[in-house]
């Protein structure tokens, strides 16, 4: 399939100061956008200028939620060229989502293509400063006028990009997590493993108990017991018990990370213990009054790794490595970033170069 190229009239100024950038509210000149109909199948591949779309009032998507999305990033390196972090991966799970929530795959190969087309467009909205990144949120659609309850006949698959400024502009701080209780995320046989819209919906209750009680995160228990630890309502988690890494495993309710995934390799790879089990919140409290919870941090692509300072599970307060990141947590941020940025070299494989 070729894909066809509109360039805008009409550029916008790009922004002077990638200190300022935030996070998810500046978009560049052009998307990507292509079609799918039943008995066509994806077609008419197309980078055009950012806008509007128009959709129905009784598009599917907007009252049954089939809607998937992926989320990775382009960087710059020192010498101003331009790479991605495992794109492949991210393209893969769209595909594991794309099929649990009943929406036809796409072809990997080509749309890593279009990706790479599009950043050649908007090449000159990848920031130059070090830890600011461009932001790519692919995501598929059900557009189906139809009210009525069945997978569509009519998607639309995009990619947008967000200049995005340095996830910690002020050093990287720990941050204090809740332990929700009467909410759930996720079950096994739902849609935990899948990224789909409607995951982070159910999350937002629990996100707002947790800043009512000024926390900046929150950790989901499995939906069954309400004991075993899941994730982070944006990340992954992980524990350092007396010099093991742990996290919790893939039972069909964790979103499987592509940063989870690189940190179990690269822990791995330095020789560390390393475990994907079930692990309940009993035992992390455990071993935090035993004195062996060394770390807890958290991956995924916006911080890469997240410390945890403080874990709040009911009236228990932990603080974690006296409210300082550990040294697994530093060691990973610093290697992935590294790679990512261009400053070490990719022993593992993970780089696309555009």
């Amino acid at each position: 399939m070729d894909i066809k190229i509109q360039k805008t009239a009409t550029p916008k100024e790009k922004p002077a100061d990638e200190t300022k950038l935030g996070f998810g509210h500046i978009f560049t000149d052009h998307m990507f956008v292509m079609n799918y109909d039943t008995g066509e199948g994806w077609h008419d591949a197309r980078i055009v200028p950012y806008g509007e779309i128009t959709l129905s009032p009784a598009a599917m998507c907007l009252h049954y939620g089939q809607e998937i999305f992926e989320g990775l990033k382009a960087y710059r390196t020192a010498d101003g060229s331009i790479q991605l972090f495992r794109p492949q991966e991210n393209f893969k799970r769209m595909n594991v989502s794309a099929e649990r929530m009943v929406i036809p795959p796409i072809d990997e190969e080509f749309v890593l293509k279009a990706l790479i087309e599009l950043l050649q467009v908007e090449k000159d909205w990848v920031p130059h400063t070090d830890g600011a990144s461009l932001y790519i949120r692919p995501f598929i659609f059900a557009t189906d006028p139809y009210v009525g309850v069945r997978p569509a006949d009519h998607y639309l698959f995009m990619i947008i990009l967000s200049p995005s400024g340095a996830y910690y502009s002020t050093g990287l701080n720990p941050v204090k997590i809740y332990v929700e209780e009467k909410y759930v995320r996720a079950v096994r046989g739902g849609t935990g493993f899948a990224k789909t819209a409607a995951n982070y919906a159910i999350s937002l209750k629990g996100q707002d108990e947790a800043h009512r009680q000024e926390y900046e995160q929150v950790l989901w228990l499995d939906g069954v017991e309400q004991k075993y630890i899941e994730e982070v309502g944006s990340m992954n988690i992980f524990f350092v018990i007396d010099g093991e890494v742990i996290t919790p495993q893939l039972t069909g309710s964790v979103l499987p990370g592509i940063t989870r995934k690189s940190a179990l390799e690269l822990c791995s790879k330095w020789g560390m213990k390393v475990s994907e089990r079930r692990i309940t919140i009993e035992e992390i409290a455990s071993a935090y009054d035993a004195g062996k919870l060394d770390e807890v941090f958290g991956t995924g692509t916006a911080a890469v790794i997240s410390p945890v300072g403080h874990l709040k599970w009911g009236d228990k307060v932990m603080e974690i490595n006296g409210n300082k990141i550990g040294a697994v947590s530093q060691r990973l941020y610093d290697t992935m970033t590294g790679i990512q940025y261009g400053k070490l070299p990719d022993d593992m494989g993970w780089i696309v170069k555009l």
